[in-house]
């Protein structure tokens, strides 16, 4: 699978936002700082889904056991990073679109710790799976079609950090948009296995593995669009979540 590298776009950032305008200096590196490490979350947390898909569909042992092992560093990160969020509040008292900013990132952290929880289960999966010899046997084809969904979510996520270090709202918008996308391949992997356990009862417990993986990619998906929502609400100052497709669009027309 190949994705972007995500790339930081301060000039944009900063003009959309205006958060270069403080008298303090140190403010303006303060704010620069935040924004800096949640990219850096970010790519590690997508480098967490990319590896654990791998290992899971690779039947990789090794793979899967250096994504649980990385999950410690992303806690710190999103330790360090509300640790930092909350002296600014503090020292600063942010308003308006620095406000936006701080409370946009400490939501964004959150979603960001998830994707990377989900990541574990890929990777401890992936071992169990790999035991099991589940590809070998009544695997294929439910793996092929999970190969499917990791792929969707991998590159929509990596769109998804790209857009919010551009802060692109139009391409949030189109990715808050596609969101049905992955629900309906997970009801596909999801009949798929219900027949599978039907048909063989002995790969009962492979087949549910197989499902909560799938069910760790959908989830991912859904932090993903949380931190599409996260970018509209920095930049444009709305809080578009439990919106309707339909209210949706009326936004973008607004």
């Amino acid at each position: 699978m190949t994705t972007q590298k995500i790339t930081d776009s301060p000039s944009g950032f900063t003009t959309k936002l205006h958060l270069d305008k403080h008298i303090s200096r140190r403010f303006n590196e303060e704010l620069e700082q935040v924004r800096t490490l949640v990219m850096d979350m970010g790519n590690l947390v997508e480098q967490q889904v990319n590896d654990g898909l791998t290992a899971l569909l690779n039947a990789d042992l090794s793979l899967a056991k250096k994504v649980i092992k990385r999950d410690t560093k992303v806690n710190a990160m999103e330790l360090e990073i509300d640790e930092i969020c909350t002296k600014i509040i503090a020292r600063r008292q942010p308003a308006a679109s620095d406000l936006r900013l701080i409370v946009s990132v400490i939501k964004s952290i959150t979603d960001l710790e998830r994707i990377g929880d989900e990541a574990i289960k890929l990777g401890k999966n992936a071992i169990k799976l790999a035991k099991g010899n589940f590809a070998e046997n009544e695997g294929a084809r439910p793996l092929v079609e999970l190969r499917h969904l990791g792929n969707h979510i991998s590159r929509t996520l990596n769109r998804a950090l790209i857009s919010y270090a551009q802060m692109d709202v139009n391409e949030a918008f189109n990715i808050i948009k596609n969101d049905d996308i992955v629900d309906e391949e997970f009801d596909n992997i999801s009949r798929l296995l219900v027949t599978k356990m039907m048909e063989n009862p002995r790969e009962i417990k492979n087949a549910l593995r197989v499902t909560w993986c799938a069910r760790a990619l959908e989830r991912i998906g859904d932090h993903t669009t949380n931190l599409c929502e996260y970018i509209v609400y920095l930049v444009e100052g709305k809080d578009i979540r439990h919106t309707t497709i339909k209210q949706l669009k009326a936004t973008m027309k607004d």
